[in-house]
């Protein structure tokens, strides 16, 4: 079992919100209403973890080690909600989200491929911890922009985390997981072919509420996320290789073979899907 390392490491480098977040070096004249604006719209999107977790429970009902470590990650997300709505509640309280927004990105999620989906969160984890790392370099309110980087390390750590599970699911089911990981590697990595970025929290997750499935999509400005990432922290192609290049470097750590690029991870996939198709007529 892996969640009992994971939570003493986790539980050790744990942050404090009154000890290590520095409340008393808030500049007033450096946070304006935009910028608070982002914050609220991050605090509810981080709430979605809510549901998430209800999801993995859900569906890995037969793996009790990864159902426990979902214990400390969901801990440490709604922390992160927690924090952004502190730091508003302190200095910009019009700003606080309703318990009705908060609530409102709490919807079920459909089944789906265990699998796929611990790959996807994966793979948010990163996109998350370069998109808090920008947002810190973009604020110039002090306290945010050390809030900002607290919780982008977290998510860092988060991702090391599923990937020690991704590691084990190797080990017991082989192929079955290389081709998953692979699969959704190839789409995450993906983005700058799409409209959207490529995060959890913007893809459709449940057929029946379509189009309003999407975390992004109940939020109270729908449009915010592209808005804040091309517009405001400036998220730009430099960022996004930064992105696929750790997904990649991840995948080549993982597979124990060299991706230098999507294409190859792709052709790494169709190789996987072949011999797994020739194990099975044979």
């Amino acid at each position: 079992m892996l969640y009992p390392e994971l939570f003493k490491s986790l539980e050790q480098v744990r942050w404090n919100m009154e000890k290590d977040i520095p409340w008393d070096q808030f500049d007033g004249s450096k946070l304006t209403d935009e910028q608070a604006q982002t914050i609220r719209m991050n605090a509810i999107t981080e709430w979605s973890a809510l549901p998430a977790t209800e999801m993995f429970l859900r569906d890995n009902r037969g793996d009790s080690d990864f159902s426990a470590f979902m214990s400390v990650w969901f801990f440490e997300e709604q922390k992160h909600s927690l924090v952004l709505m502190e730091y508003l509640r302190r200095f910009k309280p019009e700003f606080v989200p309703t318990e009705e927004e908060l609530h409102n990105v709490r919807f079920e999620f459909d089944p789906a491929p265990a699998l796929e989906t611990l790959m996807m969160h994966f793979c948010g984890e990163i996109r998350l911890n370069h998109w808090y790392r920008c947002a810190s370099d973009w604020h110039t309110e002090p306290v945010i922009k050390q809030i900002y980087k607290i919780i982008s390390q977290d998510e860092a750590r988060h991702g090391g985390a599923y990937l020690r599970y991704m590691k084990k699911a190797l080990n017991e089911v082989g192929d079955s997981a290389r081709a998953a990981f692979a699969k959704i590697g190839v789409l995450m990595a993906s983005a700058r072919r799409t409209e959207k970025p490529l995060h959890p929290t913007n893809l459709h997750v449940n057929q029946s509420l379509f189009p309003n499935d999407t975390v992004q999509s109940r939020l109270p400005d729908p449009e915010w996320l592209e808005r804040w990432l091309d517009g405001q922290i400036k998220f730009d192609g430099e960022w996004e290789k930064k992105v696929v290049d750790r997904i990649l470097h991840n995948m080549s750590l993982l597979f124990e073979r060299t991706f230098g690029s999507v294409q190859e991870l792709n052709r790494y996939r169709k190789e996987i899907v072949t011999r797994m198709a020739a194990v099975q007529a044979a």
